[in-house]
């Protein structure tokens, strides 16, 4: 006669079972690194639920499965419906970022004016990348805002050119376009809808990538060399023209990260374990 006894809660899971008297146990604690982010979450005057907590370490150990986790240097999951808990990154202490002007803070994301809202990592597009040729970026956007002059995510001396950016358009003027560490921003794809995933990444001194996954799929290569990279930090829901951010957007953000260069495959695989990640708290897009 088989035999089953488990306990599951947020600090891991003990389970045992057997036939004829014999017995397994199994235990899965809750992920050093994501505690090290709870922790800073604490820290910092913000606080998350049991169901945030529990997706938080479910999303770190599938990053880690999937290869993805050590290419990152910057991961906000906006969890924790505060400015502390949202501006704190789950990959490491460095890069807490900081939100200016006007951002609404809910269980669902963060959400910017569309006025005067940016949120800076404080990654520092020169200083900051272990190459300029392998880097990447992006975003998952809850928000349809299609057309405008809109930059999602980015810093350059010359945002309306894209000259010397590393930057992303959802639909600027309906198209998609974005840029890493580029010489110049190349020709995009049509884009009705701003609401998925959005990528650039730079993998070669000569070509970068963007992609996006959700409500469409869209692949663009471009043949660009790397550019002179400003001088500047990476904001979120503007872009960052040295001294001033520019180009507002007004949507509700519930991702976004920085880090190494990613291929066409680790960026499906991110976007599978972000909607995973984004069902369990209830705002999938």
């Amino acid at each position: 006669m088989g035999v089953t006894l488990s306990y599951s809660g947020l600090g891991g899971k003990v389970k045992f079972s057997g036939t004829s008297g014999k017995f397994k146990t199994v235990y899965t604690g809750t992920d050093a690194d994501a505690q090290a982010f709870f922790s800073r979450v604490t820290a910092a005057g913000g606080t998350l639920s049991a169901t945030e907590q529990t997706a938080v370490n479910t999303l770190v150990v599938s990053m880690k499965a999937a290869g993805i986790w050590t290419a990152m240097k910057a991961i906000y999951p906006m969890v924790g419906a505060s400015a502390a808990a949202c501006a704190q990154n789950l990959k490491s202490s460095s890069f807490t970022g900081t939100f200016n002007g006007g951002w609404t803070y809910a269980s669902t994301g963060v959400t910017s004016n569309g006025t005067n809202a940016y949120f800076d990592t404080l990654f520092n597009n020169q200083a900051n990348w272990t190459s300029t040729s392998n880097a990447s970026m992006g975003f998952v956007s809850a928000t349809n805002q299609p057309g405008g002059t809109i930059c999602d995510m980015g810093v350059g001396p010359n945002l309306l050119s894209g000259a010397n950016s590393t930057t992303i358009y959802s639909s600027y003027a309906g198209t998609f376009y974005s840029g890493m560490n580029c010489t110049s921003v190349a020709p995009g794809a049509v884009n009705a809808s701003t609401i998925g995933l959005f990528v650039t990444t730079r993998l070669s001194s000569t070509s970068y990538s963007s992609y996006k996954r959700g409500s469409s799929t869209i692949n663009i290569t471009n043949t660009d060399a790397i550019g002179t990279n400003p001088n500047g930090s990476i904001y979120l829901s503007a872009g960052n023209q040295p001294p001033n951010a520019s180009l507002f957007a007004a949507k509700r953000y519930n991702f976004c990260f920085i880090g190494d260069g990613l291929t066409e495959a680790q960026v499906d695989s991110y976007w599978t374990i972000l909607q995973t990640f984004n069902t369990s708290l209830s705002r999938q897009v």
